[in-house]
Formats: structure tokens, sequence, C-alpha cells
């Protein structure tokens, strides 16, 4: 007869095994979706070039790979690093961090002050900051061009004040860029800022100033620590977008200042270089997936120390 405790564990294989089942078809449609295609980019990455944009299929090379961060001279095979690309990368990297760090600037007071108002305001204020997702992302990049362009709202305004005698160029420059994906990004920035100001106890703000904090202190002594989960978390919802962004760069870049996901593009497309493309593809997901790590472990250690 059997005991209990068998009758227990039989009991919970049985679950686990009804879990599985339940949870294949999610599963497979996961794997065929999301990991089936990564799994082709990474066999297209290890093989030799087609003649017409394609890949020689089983016929491996590592020369994708290779021409990620090295080129090799057309006359006499000489080897070099590819200083194109590597540019590509840091400038895709530099505007992703100054994109992070602008749309915090600007993202943390906007969030403070929604979180302030008065509750039944709210929503209308997250309302107003979610227009923009109702938009195209090509137009919102291309009413940008409004803004930045030589005639456009900065410039006009800057003219008019007689704060500068001839128009700042800023379309075609990482400076535009910069501005462009800002703009873009700056609602995934405010929206977990918010949510986490929502749970802020205000009263132990009020209680930074009844001991006579200053509000300095009071911000970066009380409030920051409190709501560094939502920072964290938007700096990464922002980081990861911007650093494979393409349609901002190619429009406020104008072809010239390129970033990894139009140099991706260029591969497949014009370049013709399908295996190359694929690398490159695979080692801006690498980035994207050391940044989650670097996030995930300065989590796990705050949550450490917190208990």
């Amino acid at each position: 007869m059997a005991s209990a405790r068998e009758v227990a564990e039989a009991a919970e294989r049985r679950d686990v095994r009804n879990r599985w089942l339940l949870s294949a078809p999610a599963l497979l449609i996961i794997f065929f979706a999301a990991v089936g295609p990564l799994f082709v980019m990474l066999l297209y990455s290890f093989m030799a070039k087609g003649d017409y944009g394609d890949v020689k299929l089983w016929q491996f090379s590592s020369e994708g790979w290779f021409s990620v961060f090295l080129e090799r001279d057309i006359f006499d095979d000489t080897l070099s690093v590819n200083d194109a690309h590597l540019a590509i990368f840091w400038r895709s990297v530099k505007l992703s961090l100054a994109t992070t760090f602008l749309t915090l600037l600007f993202g943390f007071p906007t969030a403070y002050f929604i979180a302030t108002r008065p509750e039944r305001w709210r929503a209308l204020w997250l309302f107003l900051i979610t227009i923009p997702f109702w938009t195209n992302l090509l137009i919102r990049t291309y009413a940008m061009q409004e803004v930045i362009r030589n005639e456009g709202v900065i410039n006009t305004s800057l003219l008019w004040l007689g704060l500068i005698d001839q128009p700042i160029q800023m379309m075609y420059t990482d400076l535009g860029i910069l501005f462009g994906m800002t703009y873009v990004y700056l609602p995934l920035m405010v929206l977990p800022l918010y949510a986490a100001m929502d749970r802020l106890d205000f009263r132990l703000v009020e209680a930074g100033y009844d001991l006579y904090a200053t509000r300095l202190k009071v911000l970066w002594r009380i409030i920051v620590p409190l709501v560094k989960p939502g920072i964290v978390a938007g700096s990464i919802l922002v980081f990861i977008p911007s650093l494979g962004a393409y349609v901002t760069p190619r429009v406020l870049g104008g072809g010239k200042n390129m970033m990894i996901g139009n140099l991706i593009e260029l591969q497949f497309g014009q370049g013709r270089n399908w295996p190359l493309g694929a690398a490159l593809s695979l080692t801006l997901m690498a980035i994207v997936m050391v940044a989650l790590l670097l996030y995930v472990r300065n989590a796990s250690k705050s949550g450490a120390r917190h208990g």
C-alpha cells in the first residue's frame, strides 16, 4: 500500500507534467517565432556570401564574423581594424547613452509632476504623455525635422531672440539624431518613473523636510533611492531600442551618420552581404544582452543589500 508521501509525490509529478503539456503550445510558438529566426541568423552568419545578396547554402565561412571588426586589404590581403564599423558602434553606444541620460533628465521631473497632481487629473496627464504612441514613428521623426532644421522652430526662435546670427546646423548631425531619439523615447522613460513614484510614500519626503533637509538632499537621499527601480527600468527601455534605432538616424542623419541598425540594413540591402549583416545583428543582440545582465546583476545586489 502506497504511503502518503508517495501519493503526494505522484500527484506533484502529474501536476508538473500537466503544466508542461499546457505550456507546450506557447513554448512552440515562442521557439518558432523568436528562437527560430535567431537560429537562421546564426546559421547565415557562418555561411559564405552569395553572388546576388543571399548566402551559399552549406558553404560555411567565418568571413562574416571576421568582417565585423576587421577588414582585409583588397590588394595584398593585409589585415587591419575596421575603423568604419568601430566608429558606427561607438556612435550607436554614445548616442544611446546620451539619449538615456536626456530622457531621464526630462522624464524625472515630468513623472514627479504627474505623481504629485490630484488623483483625478493624473489620468489626463498620462493620456497626454501617451498621445505620441498613436502616431507612426516615421511621421513623428519627420515632424522633428520641422523643429531642428535651419528654418525650424529652434533656429527661428534663437534668431528672433538675437542669440545667434545664423542658423545652427542640426539636421544630418549626431545632435539632430540625439534630439529625435530623445523625443521619440521620452514616454518610455516617463511611464516607468511614474509607476515607481505613484507608489512612493510622500510622508517620507515630508519627514525629510521636517528634519531640515534641503530640497536637493530630499531628492538625492529619499526620492531617488526609492524610485531607483523605475529609473533602471526606464533606462533599459530607452537604451535597448535606441541602440538598434533605424528610422530616426536614417531620416535625421541623412544616411551619413549611421548607427548599427542602419549598418545592418545596408548589408542586407545595397551591400548584399547577408553573412556580415547576420553577424552584425547577433553582435547587436550580444551588446543588449550584456546591458541586461548588468541590470540583473545590479538589481540582485541592490535586493541583497536591502534584505
